[in-house]
């Protein structure tokens, strides 16, 4: 029997006409359904004068305020534990993740049944448009604390495939599991990939000749999408890597690569996209770089109504090479961790594609941004491989040039290390400290 092409065709394939039908009309539901079901969206409306009768468009969201990390975790304090953005009462809930918290609160993410299972719907799709298939062993290396990612392997187990719940576990543990019982795909974070392959190596493993791994997806940071970042952790495991992207205050991964590899799709059939200059909040033109705003178009227990994201993509609607139309997004960074320099905008994956371009380096690097008369100034931390014979004044020299090529800036400083000299990470690589207005 012939294995169908798309999870679901019907949405996947669907014409730009029908889309806009589509979300328009769900849109208009959402929307009454939040300013009829939550206090803060009923009291924000009536403030800002939006008159939902009058939505005629999808162009119309502009009307609607934004809503902020800052909004979610306010209204979050203000009624404890779900807040008031939410539409349901917690007898409703059945699921619930977490934000990190790294700005000191965790904001939580309600889920109820209807939302959990559509949640995990999109994750079949994703996992489908990888190449997951029934005969495919996954292991699921992702958080199950409170991480909104944890519950993904649902989405497996629901299109067949055989799921291996390891979570997040010291990698001996996760490499044992590999040799036991040779899943073929796992997913992971970027840097724990490679991480991992390292580790390997180390133990007398060959991840690429002694490990059935022959697909990688990773999320959590931009490396997925940097083409030499990608190509190194393929060698290494002679696997396939795919980049997904996920937002804990939606739900989990709502884009990921498809087989083709050119930027993630997005479930616009739940989601609505819009792409803005973050100092303007005018939307920007296709295929230039802006911050993510999205709102949820089915969402029960908490819409979120125009949602800066804080992440810096780009995005095209031209139909993808695999036949699918629904947008695709590629993410360039936070903007949290977006750094001026000479009035040069930088982001760690900017630096990441020049390190991972250079035979001589592990791939691994650190970036410290600090303040001299007046002025933002950046140290690179580079490590040089083992096996490499250049000088490090030579290599440095050679980096510094790759960096004032490509953005027009010279860094402060350039420190070659040791192979190994700086962390490895097992979730999130830590690739960026910031030491301007700091005591």
């Amino acid at each position: 029997m012939a294995i169908k092409k798309y999870w679901d065709e019907e949405i996947e394939t669907i014409s730009k006409n029908n889309l806009k039908k589509y979300q328009l009309e769900h849109l208009k539901k959402q929307l009454e359904w939040a300013f009829n079901k939550s206090s803060y969206y009923r009291q924000s409306f009536l403030e800002n004068n939006v008159a939902l009768s009058k939505l005629k468009s999808l162009q119309d969201v502009h009307k609607l305020p934004f809503i902020n990390k800052k909004i979610e975790r306010d209204r979050q304090l203000a009624k404890p534990l779900l807040g008031d953005l939410v539409c349901v009462h917690e007898e409703k809930v059945i699921f619930i993740s977490t934000s990190s918290g790294s700005t000191g609160v965790p904001t939580v993410s309600p889920f109820t049944t209807k939302d959990f299972k559509e949640f995990q719907d999109v994750e079949s799709r994703l996992f489908w448009g990888v190449g997951m298939r029934p005969k495919d062993r996954y292991l699921h290396a992702l958080n199950f604390s409170l991480f909104v990612g944890g519950p993904d392997v649902i989405g497996a187990q629901n299109l067949g495939a055989l799921s291996i719940w390891a979570g997040s576990i010291p990698s001996d543990r996760l490499l044992f599991i590999m040799k036991e019982f040779q899943p073929t795909i796992t997913w992971t974070t970027p840097s724990y990939a490679w991480f991992l392959g390292e580790t390997a190596k180390k133990q007398g493993i060959d991840p690429a000749k002694d490990l059935s791994i022959r697909k990688i997806i990773v999320a959590g940071e931009p490396g997925g999408s940097i083409p030499a970042t990608r190509e190194a952790i393929e060698s290494l495991w002679n696997a396939d890597l795919y980049d997904f992207f996920g937002i804990s205050d939606i739900f989990g991964a709502c884009a990921g690569m498809c087989e083709n590899k050119d930027g993630l799709h997005l479930a616009e059939d739940h989601i609505f996209l819009e792409v803005i200059n973050p100092d303007t909040l005018e939307p920007v033109a296709e295929g230039e770089e802006g911050e993510m705003v999205l709102t949820t178009l089915r969402k029960e227990a908490r819409p979120m109504i125009r949602f800066r994201t804080g992440d810096i993509i780009t995005a095209t609607s031209e139909k993808c090479a695999c036949g699918r139309t629904l947008k695709r997004i590629k993410v360039k960074g936070r903007l949290d961790d977006m750094i001026i320099i000479s009035g040069v905008n930088i982001f760690p994956s900017d630096i990441e594609f020049i390190v991972r371009g250079i035979e001589h380096l592990t791939g691994e690097y650190r970036i410290t941004v600090f303040e001299e008369d007046h002025l933002s100034k950046l140290t690179i931390e580079i490590e040089k491989e083992d096996h490499s014979t250049i000088e490090d004044i030579e290599l440095a020299s050679l980096f510094r040039d790759k960096v004032k090529t490509r953005f027009g800036i010279k860094p402060k400083e350039i420190k070659i290390l040791p192979k190994g000299h700086l962390p490895r990470e097992t979730h999130k690589a830590k690739r960026l400290i910031d030491l301007r207005n700091k005591n």
